[in-house]
């Protein structure tokens, strides 16, 4: 038997692996995801169980290779290095409410689809995470705050007067938008999101997790089948699918068209809206022609999914250090005269703050760089 990654299994699972009971197992699990030690005895658990676990048990880890702050918005990126001594990247994000975070994870070393705006693209596609490398994404991150929280809560303790208690922070969500497409290692990234959400792991609610794609239908379909209370995140790149094709290489295979249908599959499944991402292009994608492109196709898509997409507008990020850049950023005038075609068409759309670019932790920007 191989060792069971002990962060990246359900208590089902557990109890089905290695014959423990499901109520030891849901204890074991809740252990393991407080940081606690399997070394003692564990109340209500068997000694033959605990030895069961140890033997066939681990632990896994992923190395922090270095770790970024941004110093103008609360954003952080995590270098993190993986025991084939491959680096991926992982992004705290900060969310509106104070001490809630989301987590913008990785789902394989390098990414095969080549989108000409996304540096990971350059990167080709070395192999697929494991789920416990996708879990321990999280867990880095987890680990940070609850360790924040310990000496935020000592600090407290030791104030005098009535101090008010402090903020306790904590992984509110979780986006699979980080290095890869995460339809292309769908296995590893269903199994992390059981995990992930489960009670007796990190429990966080499953509708406060986004997947991404830049359009694979057969995964988009799965998803809404296996996992009916994640949301869908689809990157558009353009409506007009030539020039879509020309950003997003993997249209040419799966065209537009086809992702919707699906994408329309999964909204009426699950009743969840999808969110649609579009980041313009100076001089590419970003006219008014491009805005009422996308807002008649968002009315098509509307009438047949029986929900309205969110659009998200998010600003182009550089992803060439060396003044190599392939785009430009939109001027505000050209992306205000997108969106109010896009309005006028008869949908809104909000833009979305693509935080951390001075440590390239913004959206396109993840390349593997400790």
């Amino acid at each position: 038997m191989h060792a069971l990654a002990l962060q990246a299994v359900t208590p089902d699972a557990l109890a089905s692996r290695l014959g423990v009971t499901l109520g030891e197992a849901r204890k074991i699990v809740s252990t393991v995801h407080r940081w606690r030690s399997l070394d003692e005895p564990l109340q209500g658990v068997r000694r033959t169980s605990l030895e069961a676990v140890r033997s066939h048990g681990s632990l896994p880890t992923l190395g922090l290779r270095a770790r970024q702050a941004s110093a103008v918005d609360p954003f952080v990126k995590f270098a993190l290095e993986t025991p084939d001594a491959q680096l991926i990247e992982t992004v705290r994000i900060p969310l509106e409410k104070a001490g809630r975070f989301s987590v913008c994870v990785s789902s394989q070393i390098g990414c095969a689809l080549a989108c000409a705006f996304c540096a990971t693209g350059r990167l080709g596609l070395k192999r697929n995470l494991e789920t416990w490398e996708i879990v321990e994404q999280v867990r880095t991150v987890a680990r940070e705050l609850h360790a924040v929280n310990a000496s935020n809560v000592a600090g407290a303790t030791g104030a005098a007067g009535d101090a008010q208690p402090p903020t306790r922070s904590r992984v509110h969500g979780v986006v699979f938008q980080g290095m890869g497409e995460p339809m292309s290692n769908l296995d590893r990234v269903l199994e992390a999101i059981f995990v992930l959400c489960d009670p007796s792991a990190l429990a966080i609610d499953a509708r406060a997790m986004t997947v991404c794609t830049a359009g694979v239908p057969s995964g988009i379909r799965r998803l809404a089948r296996e996992a009916p209370k994640v949301r869908l995140g689809l990157s558009i790149g353009s409506a007009r699918p030539e020039v879509r094709r020309s950003l997003m290489p993997i249209a040419r295979a799966n065209p537009l068209e086809e992702v919707l249908e699906a994408a329309a599959e999964h909204a009426r499944t699950t009743g969840l809206a999808p969110m649609w991402a579009v980041t313009p292009l100076a001089g590419v994608n970003d006219t008014e022609e491009d805005g009422r492109a996308l807002g008649a196709l968002a009315l098509r898509f509307a009438e047949t999914a029986g929900v309205r997409p969110r659009i998200s507008v998010i600003p182009y990020n550089a992803i060439d250090d060396e003044g190599r850049d392939p785009f430009a950023r939109s001027t505000d005038a050209r992306e205000l005269a997108f969106r109010a075609a896009l309005r006028d068409a008869g949908f809104g759309s909000h833009k979305r703050y693509s935080g951390g670019g001075d440590v390239n932790a913004a959206c396109g920007q993840l390349a593997a760089k400790a």
